[in-house]
Parts: structure tokens; C-alpha cells; sequence
């Protein structure tokens, strides 16, 4: 850097493909090692215990300002600042805009971008179209779950909720697990399992013996090894969220869980059933940011464990970090019939480390745009 001239790096979505964003084992590999560092505690978020999701504007129900949104289905704006230490050294933020009804003109629910600055200077380095960051770390954060805790032999997979993150999502475990051979698909519109199943077939062509639509989410749980949860739906009411009944779940199957899941309470009490989470500090900041039972705004199996711990129905001891797992302070797998719930709640970690790969892959490609932000500051 030549002070006090400052310029930033700008990537299109086109050109974070021509990155990789979609390289899946290379996500799945960089989630791994930040993993890692978050159990070592190498990273901050916002908040004040640094854990954090991020900040939130929502809209109320009658504006009385002439202007300002009414609120809707997943309407809101989100501000997710983060530092990540060890290899990555940068601080970011991911920001966005969500709405659900963005589908009526053709563009996507929430539009994304992630800021990446010098953790010293506080410079821009990039702003980056983040959709495909978000999409493809929301995928690996599971796939390295699948990577080190599913079954070696894992043969089938069943996804609920045929959408975006999933279509990732079976893309990075395939590509983790090359023992699968049966896709199950279970969603609520036909156009959504159509174009996932249009995914599949264009991206991994051959890929899986059988492709199976299931009409239940009964079908889709049943004698599956792995199953990805990724159904949005709004907290406020666990009795809506999917729910699984202990009877349907195959011996040995591991549940990922970034999105809504429900599962009865007799099968996370058991105490051979595993019990993981990406960051059980981020579950405590959602304890404290959204006050017990914060399974109804949280609608991910971690905040419903978080509650029974409250409840006094589990001990919190239960709970472990797979980073923890990774870095050896927890046990993997127990045997090939111990059945494993983990829940993944998203942090801004996740795209800052990713981002911050993808932007040096650009810079070492000449891929992006640079633009200027002064040769000169006019104030100092």
C-alpha cells in the first residue's frame, strides 16, 4: 500500500466465480480451519461477549411515516460485523437487505455483500457480491460436520427444503462423501424441487443412482444417513417447525441443521445421542439478545437445547463445539449407531474468512475492479 493513496478491490458476482466461490472442498476446508480458530477463540463478533449474530432492523406491522416499510415475511436489514485471526488476519462485515417478496421480480430473498478492511488501518480492501459467499460457507459450515462426523459409508441423503442453501448443500456433501448414491427431496412447491432437482442434474450429472421426491417429511427421514434441514420459516411457534419423531431416524444418522428443525425431547435427552453446535457462545448470546424460550425466535435445534438446559431436561455439559471436536478437546463419533443432532446458526466469521480467501485469489488473478477512494484523505 503507497499512503496515502487508498484503493479497494470491487467483485461482481461474475467475478467471484471466476474466484471459485462454488470451489466446495476448498469452502468446506477454509469453514475447517476457521472452525479451529473460533474453539481457540481467534476471532470477535459484535456484542459483549463478541458472539454476536449481528444487528437488526425490523419494520412495525403500521408504519405511521409516510415512507417507511411495513413489515412482512422476512423483511429486515442486517448489519454482521466479525475479525478472524490465524491465516485470515482481516476484519468485515456482511451486509444485506431481506424480503421475501423480492421472488415476485425475479431477484433473490435477501442481496448480500461483504466488506473486507485492514484490521489495523480500518481501509476498505474489497466490497464483494456476497450471495454465493453466504450460500456456499452456509453449505460447508455442515459439510464439515459431514466431513467428521457422518458415517464412512453414508449412502443416503435427505434434504428438506429444496431451495438455494440446500442445492449447496447436496453439492458439498456430495463431493465430501462419495459413498452417497440416493438423494431424497422433500419441499412445499413442486417449482422449487424442480429446480433443485435441475441443479443436481446439471452440476453433478450421474452423481446419485436415484433421485427420490418424498411426500412426507417421514419419507424423507427414514433410512437416511444424513439429513440437511434447510426450511425457512419464521420463529414464533415450534409447533410449525419440521418436526422429527424418534422412530423415523436411522441408527448412526447425522442431522445438519442451519435452518428450522424440530426433533422430540426423548432423543436429545438420550444420552448417546451427540449433541454439537457451531459456536456455543453464539447460542448464549441469542439466550441473552432473546429471552428464554428462545426457540421461538431462533427456530434451530441449538437454541431449543439452550432452553432445555434452562428447563433443567439436559445438562449443559451435553453441548459441544465441533471445533472442539476438530481441535480434540471433544470425541468424534462414538460407533456407526450413534445418532447426531447438530445445530449451525451462521456467523459473520464465516464470510469474512471465506471472503478474505476469494479476494486474495483475485488479487493473484487480476480479477475485479479497482476503485479509488482518495489519493489524498481531504481531512487528516
Amino acid at each position: 500500500m503507497s499512503y496515502p493513496k487508498i484503493d479497494f478491490l470491487y467483485l461482481s458476482e461474475p467475478d467471484m466465480l471466476k474466484a471459485g466461490v462454488d470451489d466446495v472442498v476448498a469452502c468446506t476446508d477454509c469453514m475447517e480451519e476457521l472452525l479451529k480458530l473460533l474453539d481457540k477463540g481467534d476471532y470477535r463478533m459484535g456484542g459483549e461477549n463478541g458472539n454476536s449474530h449481528g444487528c437488526m432492523v425490523t419494520f412495525p406491522d403500521h408504519p405511521e411515516f409516510p415512507g417507511m416499510p411495513a413489515n412482512g415475511p422476512d423483511r429486515r436489514f442486517m448489519a454482521m460485523p466479525a475479525y478472524v485471526g490465524g491465516p485470515f488476519q482481516v476484519a468485515g462485515e456482511k451486509w444485506y437487505g431481506s424480503n421475501t417478496a423480492n421472488r415476485e421480480k425475479g431477484i433473490p430473498r435477501s442481496i448480500l455483500m461483504v466488506m473486507l478492511n485492514d484490521k489495523d488501518t480500518g481501509e476498505p480492501e474489497a466490497l464483494m457480491s456476497a450471495n454465493l459467499i453466504s450460500a456456499y460457507r452456509t453449505a460447508a459450515i455442515p459439510g464439515v460436520g459431514v466431513k467428521h462426523l457422518a458415517l464412512e459409508d453414508a449412502k443416503v441423503l435427505g434434504v428438506v427444503g429444496p431451495g438455494v442453501i440446500n442445492r449447496a448443500t447436496i453439492e458439498t456433501f456430495a463431493a465430501l462423501r462419495p459413498s452417497l448414491e440416493t438423494l431424497k427431496i422433500k419441499g412445499r412447491g413442486q417449482a422449487s424441487i424442480d429446480r433443485c432437482i435441475e441443479y443436481v442434474n446439471t452440476k453433478m450429472p450421474g452423481r446419485f443412482k436415484d433421485i427420490i421426491v418424498c411426500d412426507t417429511l417421514e419419507e424423507c427421514v427414514r433410512d437416511s444417513d444424513i439429513v440437511s434441514f434447510c426450511t425457512s420459516i419464521t420463529g414464533g411457534d415450534p409447533a410449525n417447525y419440521p418436526h422429527v419423531e424418534t422412530e423415523w431416524i436411522k441408527p448412526g444418522a447425522l442431522f445438519t441443521c442451519p435452518m428450522a428443525g424440530d426433533f422430540s425431547d426423548d432423543i436429545i435427552e438420550d444420552p448417546n445421542t451427540k449433541l454439537v453446535v457451531d459456536n456455543s457462545g453464539l447460542y448464549e448470546a441469542w439466550a441473552e439478545e432473546y429471552p428464554y424460550p428462545t426457540y421461538n425466535t431462533i427456530a434451530i435445534p441449538g437454541s431449543k437445547f439452550t432452553d432445555m438446559i434452562h428447563d433443567g431436561k439436559i445438562e449443559a455439559s451435553r453441548i459441544e463445539d465441533l471445533g472442539g471436536i476438530l481441535n480434540g478437546r471433544f470425541p468424534g463419533r462414538k460407533d456407526d449407531k450413534q445418532v447426531i443432532i447438530y445445530s449451525i446458526g451462521g456467523m459473520p466469521i464465516e464470510d469474512v474468512a471465506w471472503g478474505k480467501v476469494l479476494y486474495d485469489r483475485a488479487v493473484e488473478k487480476g480479477i475485479g475492479v479497482k476503485l479509488n477512494l482518495w489519493d489524498s484523505p481531504y481531512f487528516y
